[in-house]
């Protein structure tokens, strides 16, 4: 089988500073991957890079055997901001997404509400929720079409134990069917049991595989 993603002497600069350093991946379906290192590390940018929302300046990036750009409707991708309507309910949001998605089989927004904890009757804008429930209400979204690459940007930050856990649950099962994921975190134990490599960057390197 192919693999998902096969990133080769990939940098990424900014005027005269390197935010990655010639880093080489190779990402198989059914595996998860998690991205640990400090703030500034270039975790964010290579999932950006991967996600084809930046392009980068050495290197070769390809995603399903093509670029990035070219694969968007495969990827789903969850950054730190939530990249949703404020003043629409979770449903409403889900709704709208939906429509943007007409060449992949959406799963019903009632069902991935569900699936990340979330009432699907509840009317109180999205813009009112707490800051765990609007990360639950992200992952929904990036889940509505079943990506078959997903890329999570700290998919745990102001979740309980109890939503975290969930999380790693409906990930676990969403590994099982042959999809990708890349997480960056700060809490490495909560990853770790989902994990198949912890990938540790230094200032825009890979450091270590483990």
């Amino acid at each position: 089988m192919a693999p998902t993603v096969q990133i080769e002497d990939v940098s990424r600069l900014y005027g005269r500073f390197a935010a990655l350093r010639k880093i080489s991946l190779t990402l198989e379906a059914g595996r998860c991957y998690v991205l640990l290192g400090e703030n500034g590390a270039g975790k964010s940018t290579l999932l950006r890079v991967m996600a084809g929302l930046l392009r980068p300046s050495y290197g070769t990036v390809k995603v399903f055997g093509v670029a990035p750009e070219e694969a968007r409707d495969r990827i789903g991708y969850m950054s730190h901001a939530p990249m949703l309507y404020d003043e629409y309910t979770a449903m409403e949001n889900l709704r709208y997404f939906a429509d943007l998605y007409r060449t992949r089989p959406c799963l019903s927004g009632e069902d991935v509400l569900r699936s990340v904890g979330l009432d699907p009757a509840l009317e109180r804008p999205v813009g009112q929720y707490s800051q765990g429930m609007r990360q639950r209400t992200s992952l929904a979204r990036v889940l509505l079409p079943q990506p078959d690459l997903l890329l999570l940007d700290e998919p745990f930050s102001n979740m309980d134990m109890s939503s975290a856990h969930q999380m790693l649950a409906l990930l676990k099962k969403t590994k099982e069917q042959q999809r990708t994921i890349v997480l960056t975190t700060h809490q490495r134990e909560l990853a770790e049991p989902l994990a198949d490599a912890l990938i540790t960057l230094v200032a825009g390197s890979i450091a270590t595989i483990g």
